[in-house]
């Protein structure tokens, strides 16, 4: 069916082509889509993309990339919401479809805004996987952290996006495979189905059980030696940024660096 509105470019937005789509269950999915020569931008960043609204004007939201900065083609992973003005359109695009992409990538769930620090724990829950799929995919971060822990709390196993990929620790990735297999540690966590680990994140953080495996000692927070970034639902945030807080945490971005991150523009 052609478009009631065909996209065309504009000053901040270009428009691409769907390269990919991968339906993960009935609540989530993820896409790729082509990449513009001149896009830039920093692993963990997000940037608006969107749809022609009926109204004949471009519906916008904001998405974390999920492919690192090096990456050919630009990974997103979403939800599925059946009445939202966006994503109940966005999750029936297929390949080949077209897609506008916002020119300007942004955020503070990167490296830079980070101190430097020894491990790295990536707290994310839902689709804040995300931006963690982009760091992890990138050797930067390796070059930085001795040990890198990737936290992801969801409601169902299906909700698992990517979890062969994690729990191979991104073995057939040709660039971070071998880093990734000494240095990365995958910790999943399921809320309302029977699994192995059912805590919530602020569970798992006062339990030890993020302080698992590789990632040694000490098992507890440390903020001398420690760095978190935190993306997903703003309950987890505001709490866990609370208890980091406590540990003696200082919040970090871009134009000072600290201990620990979030991305204010999801949290408001």
């Amino acid at each position: 069916m052609p478009d009631q509105f065909p996209l065309e470019p504009t000053a901040s937005l270009s428009v691409e082509t769907v390269v990919s789509v991968r339906h993960w269950n009935e609540f989530l999915f993820s896409f790729t889509i082509t990449r513009p020569p001149s896009f830039r931008f920093r692993s963990g960043e997000f940037v608006m993309i969107g749809l022609m609204g009926d109204n004949g004007r471009p519906l916008l939201r904001a998405y974390s990339m999920a492919s690192p900065a090096y990456d050919e083609v630009l990974e997103f992973l979403s939800i599925k919401v059946p009445d939202g003005p966006l994503t109940s359109r966005l999750q029936k695009i297929k390949e080949g479809d077209h897609i506008y992409l916002g020119r300007k990538p942004t955020g503070t769930l990167v490296a830079d805004a980070l101190l430097p620090g020894r491990r790295l724990f990536l707290l994310g829950t839902g689709t804040g996987l995300a931006p963690w799929m982009s760091l992890i995919r990138d050797p930067d971060i390796y070059d930085r952290f001795e040990q890198i822990a990737v936290v992801h709390s969801v409601r169902g196993v299906s909700d698992l996006a990517y979890r062969d990929m994690l729990e191979g620790r991104l073995a057939d990735d040709p660039l971070v495979g071998e880093m990734a297999a000494e240095r990365l540690t995958y910790i999943p966590t399921v809320t309302r189905e029977p699994f192995h680990t059912s805590k919530r994140i602020e569970g798992l953080m006062l339990d030890g059980t993020l302080f698992q495996g590789s990632l040694g000692e000490p098992k507890a927070f440390d903020p001398e030696h420690d760095r978190v970034m935190l993306c997903g639902s703003m309950t987890m945030i505001k709490e866990v940024a609370a208890m980091l807080e406590g540990f003696g945490f200082t919040e970090g971005a871009n134009s000072h660096p600290g201990e620990y991150v979030i991305e204010r523009a999801f949290v408001g």
